[in-house]
C-alpha cells in the first residue's frame, strides 16, 4: 500500500500543477466586483445573479456576448435602464 502511495504522490501533485491554472482563470471568470450605475450614482455587485440578467439583456436586445467592463458606456447605461425595467 505504501509503496503505491510512493508512486501516486507525483502523480498527484502533476495532476494539481496542471489543473489549477485552470481553476484560477473559471473562478475570475465569475468573481464579484463592483459597478457603477451613473443613472442613480449607485454601485451594484456584480455576481452569478448579476451576470444572469445581463445574459437575457443581450438575448433580448439582440446583441452579442461581450463583458459588460467592455462595453460602451451607452450600452451599459441601456442595460441599467433594461435593468430596472425587468427587476
Amino acid at each position: 500500500m505504501i509503496r503505491l502511495w510512493k508512486r501516486a504522490v507525483p502523480h498527484l501533485v502533476l495532476a494539481s500543477l496542471l489543473f489549477a491554472p485552470v481553476a484560477l482563470i473559471g473562478c475570475a471568470e465569475h468573481a464579484e466586483y463592483r459597478v457603477y450605475d451613473p443613472d442613480d450614482g449607485t454601485y451594484h455587485y456584480w455576481n452569478h445573479g448579476e451576470a444572469t440578467y445581463y445574459s437575457q439583456w443581450e438575448h433580448d436586445t439582440h446583441r452579442h456576448h461581450q463583458d459588460y467592463r467592455k462595453r460602451s458606456q451607452s450600452d451599459q447605461n441601456a442595460y441599467w435602464q433594461w435593468r430596472k425595467d425587468h427587476h
